[in-house]
């Protein structure tokens, strides 16, 4: 994308926590170009929108996004739309959305019939930004993306599709990146991390992401590992993880109903779900959890819904995601029968998520009274290792702390999701 114009870019990101491991390669490749960064779109010679595609909620807001931002920007400023919805529908985008200057994608390459359209007369290069240098991170934390696109064939994610199939990252880029941010905290993430190395076994940790979660961990305060697949969390894993001093586990879960896994074309069912957690919590009884869930996919009944209602009950999960099944084009869930009615949906999504919020707040209300160990993110907020940024709650902090340092501190309180601290050692 770079070498097209010298200048101010603008970069808007949208989606999960990959996306934006895919913007700040951007942002480190605009910069080595010779651009400069401003907070406001309408003093950019350049607009970048990264694109989420993962449901339909997601894409709306890209649109909305996208439009909002085509009548904030300047005169003679271009505007670029890349990411997941370029990669997905590129020629629709650009057939359909005159206000944008360049749809482009970057990743795995695409067949002609499906290549992302650049709409202006200098159209920008598609890039793969997995081993592109980045700027340091501009908080004590960073996403690290260490593989992208998925070998799984789950019946409702289309990402495969258009990210391709899973490229696992070398190590050694991977620890360059880890050094480069210069953060006491790195978040590894990918769409199936757990998998990382099984496409090249000889050459990466003979296919097991173990030995390069020791290696970051040698090199960083702190180790988070987001989103595993419940099939590949090892022992060796588990053990591994746990020793990082971070037993933080990002489970994707989904559902735990054998049938309805079977038909999202997933492994486990919840007694083997609850039978893993509580082997972690034998290991290490201070873990965290996290999971997501999916509501309302084809074939749920009522039967499956309490099956779900009574693991979120006994499984007491730190913290839970509900989302409303959303239909995409081209994944096995599309052609399924069974499809739930959109008021029943959400009357199972409030009944769910009012169980998870007195589970959560239970678990903030005993940490009241521990003396925690909190990493400074903000001027006055951090987080203990319980905390996965920008997705959980957060610890409130003495403005007197210093942003990036480690500090001990005891909680007074907790505020739903967030809990109160006071003091520093």
């Amino acid at each position: 994308m770079g070498s097209v114009e010298t200048g101010r870019f603008y970069v808007e990101t949208l989606g999960c926590p990959k996306n934006q491991v895919d913007s700040d390669k951007l942002v480190g490749t605009l910069l080595a170009d010779g651009m400069s960064p401003v907070e406001d779109a309408g003093d950019a010679d350049l607009v970048v929108v990264n694109t989420c595609a993962f449901i339909e909620e997601a894409r709306k807001e890209s649109i909305d996004t996208i439009l909002a931002l085509a009548e904030e920007r300047r005169p003679g400023a271009r505007l670029v739309v890349t990411g997941c919805m370029a990669e997905r529908y590129g020629a629709e985008l650009a057939e359909e959305l005159p206000e944008v200057d360049a749809v482009v994608g970057f990743g795995v390459p695409i067949a002609p019939e499906r290549q992302r359209i650049p709409v202006a007369a200098a159209p920008l290069p598609t890039l793969d930004l997995l081993n592109l240098p980045r700027p340091a991170s501009a908080a004590p934390w960073a996403y690290v993306k260490i593989a992208e696109g998925c070998n799984r064939s789950c019946g409702f994610c289309a990402i495969p599709s258009f990210r391709g199939p899973q490229r696992s990252r070398d190590i050694d880029s991977i620890l360059s990146e880890v050094s480069e941010t210069g953060a006491r905290e790195i978040v590894l993430v990918a769409q199936d991390l757990a998998s990382f190395g099984t496409d090249r076994p000889e050459e990466l940790g003979g296919g097991s992401i173990v030995p390069l979660v020791e290696q970051v961990d040698r090199l960083v305060d702190r180790v988070r590992l987001l989103y595993l697949y419940p099939s590949d969390l090892s022992d060796a894993l588990i053990d591994t993880i746990c020793a990082t001093g971070v037993p933080y586990f990002d489970l994707s879960l989904q559902h735990v109903s054998k049938p309805l896994l079977r038909a999202m074309r997933r492994w486990g069912d919840g007694e083997r779900f609850l039978k893993r957690i509580e082997d972690i919590r034998e290991r290490e009884p201070e873990a965290a959890f996290r999971s997501n869930f999916i509501v309302g996919y084809p074939g749920e009944t009522e039967a499956d819904h309490d099956l779900l209602l009574r693991f979120v009950e006994e499984a007491r999960l730190d913290w839970c995601g509900f989302f409303a099944y959303s239909r995409e084009e081209g994944t096995h869930a599309a052609g399924l029968d069974g499809a739930v009615n959109p008021g029943l949906m959400a009357e199972r999504l409030a009944e769910l998520r009012e169980m998870q919020d007195e589970i959560t707040a239970e678990r903030r209300d005993s940490l009241i009274g521990e003396r925690v160990e909190v990493l400074v993110d903000s001027v006055g907020e951090g987080r203990t290792f319980r905390e996965a940024p920008e997705i959980d709650g957060v610890v409130r902090l003495s403005d007197s702390l210093k942003v990036g340092e480690l500090a001990t501190v005891q909680i007074v309180d907790a505020e739903g999701p967030d809990l109160v601290a006071e003091g520093a050692a």
